[in-house]
């Protein structure tokens, strides 16, 4: 799935940077962050040391930040950043283990208590990011957290019109059919660990070079642009 998510994001970047007219390369890039979010619990679920998958979030988001403000011409808060608020809220809910109610409270709170820094900070994907993330998590079973994704989508078509993003049910139809099937089935491709990481800041890298060097900008116009 590793593989999938890379080229499906990869489509979806090259389709917002270079071919805004071409939707299709949008609907395909909606498949890639569904499974960002899995495999996020995933990796979580198998981690000997949920301290050290904090730091190499950390870190991935502080080294993509500089190429996705200049990719997408923003000021906003990479996708990494977005998914490190989700860890940090599961580790923090993940505490009251074997107290449902305490763990539902403490999940609405920090949700409601991230979402407008989220908002204000412009981090991609935002609270909606951190709630597919905690479906995957804690979901009872495949089909209801295919249902808790339908749901969270319906939300978000109703505050923001964003239409297009109904199509990443897909991916969790795809996970739910995969479980249901072969509940103890792996997921995922053994790609090497540099490729993984490096992947998501290389390729916003490389697409920003391309573009700055398409728009024939001067660096420092560049920048600004960033910073307006």
């Amino acid at each position: 799935m590793q593989l999938i998510a890379m080229i499906t994001m990869l489509i979806d970047h090259l389709g917002a940077v270079f071919f805004p007219d071409e939707r299709w390369m949008r609907i395909v890039g909606r498949i890639a962050f569904p499974i960002y979010c899995y495999l996020l619990v995933v990796g979580y679920r198998r981690t000997r040391s949920p301290n050290r998958y904090v730091l190499r979030l950390l870190g991935l988001a502080l080294l993509s930040q500089l190429p996705y403000m200049l990719m997408f011409l923003t000021s906003g808060v990479n996708v990494i950043g977005t998914l490190l608020i989700a860890l940090l809220i599961v580790m923090a809910i993940d505490r009251f283990k074997g107290q449902a109610g305490l763990q539902w409270a403490v999940g609405l709170l920090l949700v409601a208590l991230t979402f407008w820094p989220m908002e204000a900070l412009q981090f991609d994907y935002g609270t909606y990011g951190v709630l597919l993330v905690l479906i995957y998590r804690y979901m009872p079973n495949p089909w209801g957290m295919l249902g808790g994704h339908l749901a969270l989508n319906v939300l978000y078509v109703f505050l923001f019109q964003g239409v297009i993003q109904f199509f990443s049910v897909a991916t969790t139809l795809f996970l739910a059919g995969l479980h249901s099937a072969a509940p103890e089935a792996k997921t995922e491709i053994r790609l090497p660990r540099w490729l993984w990481r490096a992947f998501y800041p290389g390729h916003l890298a490389v697409i920003a070079i391309v573009q700055w060097q398409l728009s024939g900008a001067a660096p420092g116009d560049y920048l600004n642009w960033i910073m307006m």
